[in-house]
């Protein structure tokens, strides 16, 4: 078998569905979970949050903050506030993933071989084993758009009796969450795109998103 980086095949969303034959769905009621049924934001949780992007909104008036930081000082305390570190979850990080798409290529001997597909989660989300969420976060230059193949790649991965799965990618400046639903034609859709530069805190909108796909799965 060959075996490649994700990040070196998986570029754009035409290469998705050239080596998966997923497609967006073009349903409106595809993906309502990051917009209804989303839980009250708790006094408590608008202090942690406004801390949050205030520290955010420091440190990136001196430049660019590097992925690590990102991780520290956003994501680990949203994933807290979410009860993503908590029963009945688990959280995997640098979660190492491995999947064959349905493009044979040759290898040095000139024989066709499936092409194994290999990368690292940043933030995986299991409960009983299943996948409930696959979080990728990037320095504050990556444009997160460029992140949505990669992630959507490693969303295609979750185990095979699971239909759906959920993802959020960020680079601390913004946040996409995606709904895959698995199946002979995979389908995918984003929400909108939650930005740290308004006065409003977005961040109360990404902590109910958050905590809907947790209640999802364990009401």
């Amino acid at each position: 078998m060959v075996q490649t980086a994700v990040t070196q095949v998986i570029q754009s969303l035409e290469d998705l569905e050239h080596h998966f034959g997923a497609g967006r769905s073009h349903s409106p009621s595809f993906f309502p979970e990051w917009q209804t049924d989303l839980p009250t934001i708790l006094e408590s949780d608008i202090a942690v949050l406004n801390q949050v992007r205030d520290r955010f909104r420091y440190q990136r008036r001196k430049g660019p903050v590097a992925e690590g930081a990102v991780n520290a000082i956003v994501i680990s305390p949203l994933l807290g506030l979410a009860g993503f570190y908590d029963s009945p979850f688990d959280l995997r990080s640098e979660a190492s993933i491995s999947l064959k798409t349905t493009i044979q290529i040759e290898d040095e001997d000139g024989t066709l071989q499936p092409q194994i597909l290999r990368g690292r989660i940043d933030f995986l989300v299991l409960q009983d084993q299943f996948w409930q969420a696959v979080i990728e976060s990037k320095e504050t230059t990556f444009d997160i758009e460029m992140g949505i193949p990669q992630i959507l790649s490693y969303m295609m991965a979750a185990p095979t009796q699971q239909n759906i799965t959920f993802g959020m990618v960020t680079n601390g400046n913004h946040f996409v969450f995606i709904k895959l639903k698995r199946g002979r034609s995979p389908e995918y859709d984003f929400s909108d795109t939650f930005s740290m530069l308004p006065q409003t805190n977005r961040l109360f909108d990404v902590l109910q998103i958050l905590r809907r796909i947790g209640a999802i799965v364990s009401p």
